[in-house]
């Protein structure tokens, strides 16, 4: 199990992510999407494509940003489209 988690709250889980350069890409139905807001954040990887970005927010703190995914990559990352991965101080676990 493979598990994201800021603020102390477990903000995404699942059995299955992919992963890519280092970073786990978690199914969009492993998310706890009440934690999730959209961002207009965009940014281009020249092999992935454009990234749309998440702010998170739990209890009255929010990362603005701190998770992205791409919504129609290139064909070389298409394993990814519309996973989402974390940084800005999310930590992600594996369970061992």
């Amino acid at each position: 199990m493979v598990k994201a988690i800021w603020n102390g709250t477990v903000i995404a889980e699942s059995a299955e992510t992919e992963v890519v350069e280092g970073n786990h890409y978690f199914p969009p139905g492993a998310l706890s999407k009440e934690f999730f807001r959209p961002s207009e954040t965009k940014s281009v990887c020249p092999w992935k494509g454009t990234a749309s970005y998440y702010l998170i927010a739990v209890g009255d703190k929010v990362n603005a940003d701190a998770a992205w995914y791409y919504p129609e990559p290139k064909p070389a990352a298409s394993q990814i489209a519309g996973m989402v991965a974390f940084w800005k101080g999310v930590r992600v676990e594996t369970a061992t």
